[in-house]
């Protein structure tokens, strides 16, 4: 080998490395992408992520598939991707707020502002308070009236503790003095089980109750958005009725911190097909859920924004952690 051949080699090092490195991010994905849901299969979360991850994985070209990781209040895939999951675009999940909430209420294994790339806003979740048609309680305000006449008697159930149905409930007691008995639970589906078969006398959720309600099996009270659901457009909004609660809890996915933006795009991109297909408007509809989608950046912006205001919300109730 000669002087100049031995001082060019450094050169080829170089280049080949350049040539290769952003290969690997056009050539992603070449193998299935696990999308984390959080909570059990089943329920109202599950059943929306199951029919994205179809729908994304026609514009992903590569499957989908989902991994249930049920507990701690939604945050179990916060968890994974922030302790094993490598930073390359196949482990994803979906963030629910109490992601953003929990590490104000006690110890996490995560950091929200640090620990996850942000990919895609996606949609958010119509909350309401449903109970048995054999109880009194035909309206929210008969509810409200009980829970002030027989203060912690009445049980109702959530997908856990810190989950925005439990916060929801903790702001009705404050602003109306009622009080009720909390039961959690990993997931509507498991809540839902024991409200058809008596355990519980009401729930506060997403709308993994609607078939129920549609049977007659449940009387929905009251919902928590901004306006009446397209759905049930009968029943009323807490803020309707006089009570300032309005709980939208929006939702998106995100990946382990340090991906490469390359792969991030790719991801939003198909996502974002997957939003405008015909098919996720249809489980919109079916869940009563609305269209959520913020770009990466927009997304990114308003996780770290969420982290705060979670706070200010933890402390209002006075669920924040003691240090």
């Amino acid at each position: 080998m000669t002087a100049t051949q031995s001082l060019r080699l450094p050169a080829l090092f170089l280049l080949a490395a350049a040539v290769c490195l952003p290969a690997f991010a056009q050539d992603f994905p070449s193998k299935p992408v696990t999308m984390i849901c959080p909570w059990p299969a089943g329920g109202t979360t599950d059943q929306y992520m199951r029919t994205l991850a179809q729908i994304a994985s026609k514009y992903l070209g590569q499957q989908v598939v989902i991994e249930n990781k049920p507990g701690a209040g939604g945050t179990l895939g916060a968890v994974a991707l922030a302790s094993t999951a490598k930073p390359d675009g196949y482990t994803i999940s979906q963030m629910p707020i109490p992601v953003f909430r929990f590490p104000h209420m006690q110890k996490t294994q995560f950091d929200p502002t640090k620990d996850f790339t942000y990919i895609i806003g996606l949609s958010g979740y119509t909350f309401g308070i449903v109970v048995r048609p054999d109880t009194p309680y035909m309206t929210f305000q008969d509810f409200i009236a009980a829970g002030k006449a027989k203060p912690g008697t009445i049980t109702y159930g959530t997908p856990g503790t810190g989950t925005s149905p439990h916060l929801l409930v903790e702001d009705l007691q404050q602003k109306t003095g009622a009080q009720f008995q909390h039961v959690p639970f990993k997931g509507n589906a498991e809540g839902m089980n024991a409200f058809l078969g008596g355990h519980i006398d009401a729930v506060s959720d997403s709308s993994g109750w609607g078939t129920h309600v549609d049977a007659g099996k449940a009387r929905l009270l009251a919902t928590f958005g901004e306006q009446r659901t397209k759905r049930w457009p009968n029943v009323p909004t807490a803020r309707e009725l006089g009570i300032e609660l309005v709980y939208p809890s929006p939702f998106g996915l995100a990946g382990p911190k340090g991906m490469d933006p390359k792969v991030v795009a790719t991801l939003h991109d198909a996502f974002k097909k997957a939003l405008d297909d015909p098919e996720h408007q249809k489980i919109l509809d079916k869940l009563d859920q609305v269209l959520w989608y913020r770009n990466t950046a927009d997304y990114t912006k308003i996780a770290l924004e969420s982290i705060e205001l979670e706070k200010q919300t933890v402390e209002r109730l006075g669920l924040a952690k003691k240090d």
